[in-house]
Order: structure tokens, then sequence, then C-alpha cells
């Protein structure tokens, strides 16, 4: 087998457990500034986390749903943007001061990554000023080879195209990287562009199937905080803790 040269990460629930306490709470706020009463609940906001994308989140809720005025088909998708827009500022604000800690072990993994000399990559649906703000300022120690974010692919995951670009850009083979995911879609599009994924499971995808994935953990663990629970997966001398080495030494 090829040897590992890089590794590319999922954003939201990966790197920041974003989704519940982040984007959904951006999301009601963001309606309520518009005049809407909607407001998306801890539950319903799993389901929509099914479609990928915000403003393709807000489109599905309102073509199944409805917003709390109506809208036409002419005045939706204008009206998407602008909120998409705002609901942006206020989760990197959200992020910027500090209420979105980093997932346990993250940072460590990564620098981790750094010390082993691989390539380190961003690929997320996720707002591109939100991945920049995670990327150069709560991660500005780390040395990040390529970020891409937003809508720099027109298919969205599960679709590798994410993926596939990344692979491009760095002039990878899919077995030179492996990826780490949370997400049932994001193991199907790391899948789909046929690289070995390592999953890190949370409060919202934890009742997944992500069995596809190769490695299956609560988290990345930290050796002076919360360890992680390994569910699939052979990582050699795991002790709650894991390491870039235990990953090269199974995907090289």
């Amino acid at each position: 087998m090829s040897k590992i040269k890089a590794v590319f990460f999922d954003q939201d629930g990966v790197i920041i457990d974003t989704e519940r306490d982040g984007h959904r709470v951006s999301f009601n706020m963001t309606f309520k500034e518009f005049g809407f009463t909607d407001d998306w609940s801890v539950e319903y906001y799993h389901e929509l986390l099914q479609v990928a994308g915000g403003k393709e989140r807000m489109k599905h809720h309102w073509k199944t749903k409805g917003f709390s005025k109506p809208l036409s088909e002419e005045e939706i998708d204008s009206l998407v943007k602008d909120m998409h827009k705002r609901k942006t500022a206020l989760f990197v604000e959200l992020i910027e001061t500090g209420k979105l800690p980093l997932r346990p072990g993250i940072h460590r993994f990564m620098k981790e990554a750094m010390d082993a000399r691989l390539k380190i990559g961003v690929c997320t649906t996720s707002n591109e000023q939100a991945a920049k703000t995670i990327t150069g300022k709560i991660l500005s120690d780390v040395n990040f080879d390529i970020v891409l974010a937003g809508d720099v692919v027109k298919n969205k995951k599960p679709d590798p195209e994410i993926y596939n670009l990344a692979l491009s850009k760095l002039g990878l083979q899919p077995e030179e990287v492996f990826v780490v995911e949370d997400s049932k879609n994001g193991v199907k599009a790391a899948k789909a562009a046929s690289m070995r994924t390592i999953v890190t499971t949370n409060g919202y995808t934890e009742k997944e199937d992500v069995s596809a994935g190769d490695v299956i953990v609560t988290s990345l663990g930290d050796p002076e905080g919360e360890k992680a629970v390994l569910r699939k997966g052979d990582l050699k001398g795991f002790d709650g803790v894991v390491h870039i080495k235990q990953l090269l030494e199974i995907f090289s």
C-alpha cells in the first residue's frame, strides 16, 4: 500500500461540535431577526442535517413545512441567501467568542500530523468565512495546505466532489490520504472518493450508520481530558487517545 501523505478533515462535528449549539442557534437567531417565528429544535435539526448545506436546509424547510410567513418561489432564493449571510456572521461571532470549543484531541492530532510531515486539509460544506475563522484564528498554529469550503463545489456531501477536488489540487492519489469524518454523509463522500476514513462520532451522529468507516471512535481523545471509546478498528496500544502514528500504521 502507498505511504500516507495527507489527512483531510471535515469541519462541523469533527473540528468543533458546531451543529447543535452553533449552526442551529445561529439559524434560530437569524429567523427571529428576519421576523419569523420558526425555531428549529434539537431533534428537528438532526433531521435537517441529512440535507447538506445551510441554504439547502432552509429551502428544504420551506418546501416541506413552510416558514411562519408565506413565501413565493420568487422570494425564497433571495431571502435564503440574505438569511444565510447573516446566519454565518452570527455563527462566526459564536466561534470568535470561544463559545464553541474544539473537540477533544483535534488540536493535538493536527500537531501530530504536522510533526509527521503530512499535508493537512479541511473539506467542508460549511461557509468559507466560518472555515477561515476556525483555521486562521482558533487553529492559527496549524499549517493547512488546503481549505475547501462552502460553494467551492457544485455537489455537496455525500457526493465525493469536494474530496476529489482536494486530491486534484494537492496532486495526491486516494490511497495516499485518510479522512476524519463524523457523519453518514461525510463517510459516504470519503468512501466514494476511495479514501480510508476514521469516524469521530458526536451527539448528533452517534446513532447514524457510519459502519463504512475503517476506524470509529467517540472522539480523538485527550491524554489529560476526555478519553475516546473505540467502536471499530484495531489501534495498537490504544488507551483512549488516538494518535497519528497508530493510523499511519494501519493505513499505510
